[in-house]
């Protein structure tokens, strides 16, 4: 069921998660239906954060009905920073090490999942070894193994933030946490004890419904990874491919984006009852 679009929503509410290795910021968008309807739980992608998200989650909390929860990962945002360098298995490890400190202390019985690139990965992972939580998955430009398409527009982004200006805006969101991040994500990738990762084995452990979106112009990803997904997810899935649509579908048609979540978490939950 839809909340009302046009229904004034409460300011969002913060909320810190120890985790023994740091504190992770969580904010918190409540929505119309939460009485009756599992929080959506989001996931960012490899240069994001909470405030990176923007209106996006005020937009599917009014869509959807439900809350949403966005949280900064350790060493991005307003968490706290890092300064180990990312193992090859750090996109298991969210869904091993951190997010079940979300689940344990937001109380998060039951919960739906939205993970935008490798936060996609992540919501892969956190959907197959919480099964027994998790209602609904929404992968949005996620990848499903390393591809040279993938490295090539990592290289390009690698060469446009020697730009200075490209840099502070990141530090913008980041503070001085920034350079860590932009680590994080280009030296990992590029890293040759990251060239065999792949979502093969975890896919078909995840059994809930699976709406998978993806650009049909996504730089960081071609066709082959929303494909992978909808065909080795043991569950119901769907795949739909955006056309004029590169590697944010959120930002580029927020609207559009929102409207589907909530048409599909709808008929989800429509068959579940």
């Amino acid at each position: 069921m839809s909340g009302s679009p046009g229904a004034a929503a409460a300011a969002p509410q913060d909320r810190w998660i120890a985790t023994g290795r740091g504190r992770l910021l969580t904010r918190r968008w409540a929505g119309s239906n939460d009485a009756a309807a599992a929080p959506l739980v989001l996931l960012h992608d490899s240069l994001g954060c909470v405030a990176l998200w923007r209106d996006f989650p005020a937009l599917l909390a009014r869509q959807t009905g439900r809350s949403v929860i966005a949280y900064d990962r350790l060493g991005f945002g307003q968490s706290d920073r890092r300064t180990d360098r990312l193992a090859p298995d750090f996109i298991e490890e969210e869904a091993r090490e951190f997010f079940p400190r979300l689940r344990e202390q937001l109380g998060l019985e039951r919960f739906a999942l939205f993970g935008h690139s490798v936060g996609g990965g992540m919501a892969v992972h956190c959907a197959a070894l919480h099964a027994d939580g998790c209602e609904a998955l929404i992968t949005e430009s996620a990848q499903a193994f390393v591809e040279d398409r993938t490295r090539d527009g990592i290289l390009q982004a690698q060469a446009a933030f020697q730009d200075p200006q490209e840099r502070e805006r990141l530090r913008r969101y980041h503070a001085d946490k920034a350079e860590w991040v932009l680590d994080a994500w280009i030296g990992t990738w590029l890293s040759p004890q990251f060239a065999s990762w792949s979502l093969n084995d975890v896919l078909p452990r995840v059994c809930c419904r699976t709406l998978v979106l993806h650009g049909s112009d996504d730089e960081y990803g071609s066709r082959a990874h929303p494909e992978a997904i909808a065909a080795r997810v043991a569950g119901p899935a769907r795949l739909e491919v955006l056309a004029d649509t590169r590697h944010v579908p959120h930002r580029e048609h927020p609207t559009q984006v929102a409207q589907r979540v909530a048409d599909f978490l709808a008929a989800a939950a429509d068959v579940d009852q």
